[in-house]
């Protein structure tokens, strides 16, 4: 039985090192797309074209406005009218529109409470919460200043610190999960292209013709695309290490773990498309749908599962790239031991038993579809 594996292995070695294209994803792909995901995706709002009003000229808007221009998240420009205002929301060289009134620090002066009128872009929905929240958090804090300026006491000041990401950096967020979208992709696209080349140019048959049994066949031509999916992990890890310092506080042999598991249900996948596809288009096609999407919508990489309903939570348990970003990301961020991480390391065991139990069953030596 070993023998016959390292036959088809062998094999399969001698076709990766013989087809650049397969040598081009396997080494190039996961560094482009870990820039590329890594600098373009950021959740963090920051330098919003705001425009604003400040009817009141006072101490008291001069000072919310010092404190709004000196944060990072607001570009500030102003505006000689509330209608020019509006106007450079509706040509969108304001995302935001902030009215300060003739009465604000008046206001605040005789009963301690002030009013600023914001009108936000809805068409931008995705940036509306965090740029009010921005706001908001601004607001207290001149309005702070503006107490103490009159020798009120300081109100109550609360202290909040973010666990395993301090910073709330989105790098940290995406790129732990990048991992998992990465060897989707290269392990469906790699194991289905190859085998369903194989169909088309005859050498199946000749396969099939052999004594090499079903399981053998199944075995021989993971493995070596098992190693390139670890590489490409290691990409990930160095790239994320390396070029963005993310920390790792986990344990390595917990992540490789994970990472194995989650290997050999994809390429698994990969052979069942092959199996039940024969031509390499169609096999490219079926391999972006189910590697791809389920991956980037169902796995947690970018939306949270928390967030979504109930039926799609369920649906997002049968992908196991639902279980490894949450290994991944807390082997990152956390550092939870094996027995902490065993509901996903028992999902993916399943995944993985069953995807190779139904290849071995596909993967007749029968020429019949």
């Amino acid at each position: 039985m070993v023998g016959r594996v390292l036959a088809i292995l062998k094999k399969e070695i001698y076709h990766i090192v013989r087809d650049p294209f397969t040598l081009l994803i396997a080494l190039i792909m996961p560094v482009i797309m870990v820039i590329m995901f890594g600098s373009a995706i950021e959740f963090n709002v920051q330098n919003v074209a705001t425009a604003y009003v400040d009817q009141s000229n006072t101490p008291a808007s001069r000072t919310f406005l010092n404190l709004l221009g000196s944060s990072q998240y607001f570009k500030l420009t102003p505006s000689k009218s509330i209608s020019l205002g509006c106007k450079q929301m509706e040509t969108e060289a304001a995302k935001a529109l902030i009215i300060i009134p003739s009465t604000f620090e008046r206001d605040i002066l005789g009963s301690g409470s002030g009013q600023i009128q914001v009108l936000l872009d809805g068409t931008d929905n995705s940036a509306i919460g965090a740029i009010s929240g921005y706001i908001g958090a601004v607001q207290a804090r001149a309005a702070q200043e503006i107490c103490n300026v009159k020798g009120a006491p300081p109100p109550v000041k609360l202290a909040s610190r973010f666990l395993f990401n301090p910073e709330l950096s989105s790098k940290w967020f995406i790129i732990p999960g990048l991992a998992a979208v990465i060897m989707a992709i290269l392990s469906i696209l790699l194991t289905a292209l190859t085998v369903s080349r194989e169909w088309e140019n005859g050498s199946m048959e000749l396969l099939l013709s052999t004594p090499v049994r079903p399981f053998e066949i199944v075995c021989g031509k993971i493995l070596p695309y098992a190693a390139l999916g670890l590489f490409a992990v290691l990409v990930v890890y160095l790239v994320a290490r390396l070029l963005y310092g993310l920390p790792f506080v986990g344990s390595h042999l917990v992540f490789l773990a994970g990472t194995v598991l989650f290997l050999v249900a994809y390429l698994g996948l990969g052979l069942l498309i092959s199996t039940a596809v024969r031509n390499q288009q169609a096999a490219v096609q079926m391999g972006m749908a189910i590697g791809l999407m389920p991956s980037m919508l169902f796995s947690g990489f970018i939306f949270a599962l928390e967030h979504m309903p109930a039926g799609f939570r369920c649906v997002a348990t049968i992908f196991p790239a639902r279980w490894y970003v949450q290994i991944a990301r807390d082997q990152f961020l956390k550092g939870s031991t094996f027995f902490e991480l065993w509901q996903p390391f028992v999902a993916l065991s399943v995944s993985a038993y069953i995807v190779i139990q139904v290849c071995v069953f596909k993967f007749k030596r029968t020429l019949e579809k």
